[in-house]
């Protein structure tokens, strides 16, 4: 039970700060979400909160 961000990114960060699990970072080219710690927001949210932030819906199941 994980995310992914895709190629598809445009690099806005909206998605950094609404992680409860601090899974998500910049990478060297898009941010990426770490599949370790990502609980798609279970326990925390009703729904994973970086993809009701993220205005080009790049995020997906990992």
């Amino acid at each position: 039970m994980a995310l992914k961000i895709t190629e598809e990114c445009i690099n806005c960060a909206a998605c950094e700060p609404e992680c409860p699990t601090n899974s998500i970072s910049e990478g060297s080219e898009i941010f990426v979400i770490d599949a370790n710690t990502c609980v798609e927001c279970v326990g925390h949210f009703d729904e994973p909160q970086c993809k009701v932030v993220c205005p080009v819906d790049c995020i997906v199941p990992a």
